[in-house]
């Protein structure tokens, strides 16, 4: 596989020590574009930020102080290496307070660059890899989902993945759990975004009208059909296919969809003309299609054109206090809509809130949500105040919550825990070598993962990339 080359921009006014650096770099995977002038560095960083910037001081134009300055004050963390021959203490210490890498003297020796160069792109790249995790842990919300739990942490670097890919994307999950959403999210991730979105729910369909639904129908082709009609793969031309409840179709048009996705063309109802057509194809189904084809009700080929991307979307029981974030989103949003005003949950409410099944997943949840919208006056929503099922976990509130709370004036007040002994049997480790083994065991238990480790151990993933670079210099 071929390395992928970063770029790095030269800003350096003598041709000839130009060529020198980049002599002294060809063995490095990186691109350099040269530049002689602080106005052309400053174009080029506007026009596309590099990995790195190796700058000279003493530019025709400016001082390359500007260029440092440039960078900081938009808060731009690449990292820069500042080489001259004007060097002093002054100029090196003002570059490191403008945010320098590094600062080399002139005459520069090619081990020294070479060395800076290659700690500079690490770091540059560390950087971004950590940034980017921690943007991605700290997400509650993602297109039209809403959730800040690692399942949907998960969920939502999947469709950062897939969505730009053209691939074929087989959205799992149970009934309510945001399969639409998923393909939605999808489709927005992509290059169609600007395309048509189409769902088709292939359960919803009567079986005789599937086919013209799919692929449309002209005029005469069966009783009714009155006049030509574009199907729904004719309508997402360009844009992208959601085939809802794919299980329920009938083997027969299972086989026309398979001859469609091989081919890409389709022959509506009643037409011998075949027509070429661009779609991206998401499907779901709320079965096990592996299942579905081991029980003979699904085409084993036409399993293996769908099921190129599974994504498995995790039920609302599983998604731990995302139960609050949808509760108190839908509240707001249906008590809008009812000309009420709502500030949330008691404390005895978020906990029947949390402890219930959600068996119906989201959409119980807002049909819940919508109830108590519509019949309560508004306020803060208290637990007696929670429909059925929910109004059922009041009894289980007063019988074991007090194991876990004390109440204050309606409120649980989290009770002070017994005491505890302990008495030290062996010599005590250092807090550091405590940590590290805490960090390296969670990592191998996680196979390399530090996303995962992260979680496990409740800290950020930048946390544990500081602490081995730590580990690394000692």
């Amino acid at each position: 596989m071929t390395q992928q080359l970063q770029r790095v921009l030269l800003v350096e006014d003598t041709e000839s020590l130009a060529r020198v650096y980049g002599a002294y770099l060809r063995d490095h995977p990186i691109h350099i574009e040269h530049v002689k002038t602080v106005s052309d560095a400053k174009r080029s960083l506007t026009r596309q930020l590099p990995s790195l910037v190796l700058l000279d001081l003493h530019l025709p134009d400016q001082g390359g102080i500007e260029v440092l300055k440039m960078l900081h004050n938009s808060g731009c963390t690449l990292p820069v290496i500042v080489i001259t021959a004007h060097g002093s203490v002054e100029a090196a210490v003002e570059s490191m307070q403008l945010g320098a890498y590094d600062f080399v003297a002139k005459p520069v020796d090619a081990q020294r660059l070479q060395v800076t160069v290659n700690n500079a792109l690490n770091f540059y790249a560390l950087n971004r890899l950590v940034d980017q995790m921690q943007s991605q842990k700290n997400r509650s919300s993602y297109f039209g989902f809403v959730g800040a739990s690692t399942a949907m942490q998960a969920v939502y670097q999947l469709i950062e993945r897939a969505g730009p890919s053209k691939a074929t994307v087989f959205v799992l999950g149970e009934s309510g759990t945001g399969k639409e959403v998923c393909a939605e999210s999808l489709h927005l991730a992509s290059e169609r975004a600007d395309k048509t979105f189409v769902p088709l729910n292939c359960a919803a369909i009567p079986r005789e009208l599937v086919e013209s639904e799919l692929f449309g129908h002209r005029k005469g082709a069966f009783t009714g059909a009155q006049k030509d009609r574009d199907g729904a793969v004719l309508g997402a031309h360009g844009g992208t296919l959601f085939l809802d409840e794919i299980c329920e179709m009938e083997l027969d048009l299972q086989a026309k969809l398979l001859r469609f996705l091989q081919s890409g063309k389709i022959q509506p109802v009643g037409s011998d003309q075949l027509i070429d057509v661009d779609v991206r194809i998401v499907c779901a189904s709320n079965r096990d299609p592996w299942k579905e084809v081991e029980a003979g009700r699904f085409r084993e080929d036409l399993y293996y054109r769908l099921h190129v991307l599974p994504i498995n979307l995790p039920p609302l029981r599983q998604r731990g206090d995302d139960v609050l974030l949808l509760a108190r989103k839908f509240l707001q949003q249906y008590g809008q809509e009812e000309g009420k005003r709502f500030v949330g949950f008691s404390r005895q409410a978020e906990w029947c809130l949390t402890k219930f099944g959600w068996p119906g997943n989201v959409r119980q949840l807002q049909n819940i949500m919508r109830q108590i919208a519509v019949i309560q006056p508004g306020g803060k929503v208290a637990a007696e105040q929670l429909p059925l099922p929910l109004a059922g976990l009041q009894q289980e509130l007063t019988t074991s919550a007090p194991d876990q709370f004390q109440w204050d004036q309606g409120e649980p007040v989290a009770a002070a825990p017994a005491p505890a002994l302990t008495v030290a049997t062996e010599p005590l480790s250092s807090l550091a070598s405590i940590e590290r083994q805490a960090i390296e065991q969670a990592i191998a238990q996680c196979e390399g993962n530090i996303t995962q480790a992260a979680s496990m151990l409740e800290v950020s993933p930048s946390t544990i990339y500081r602490k081995m670079q730590v580990w690394q210099q000692v």
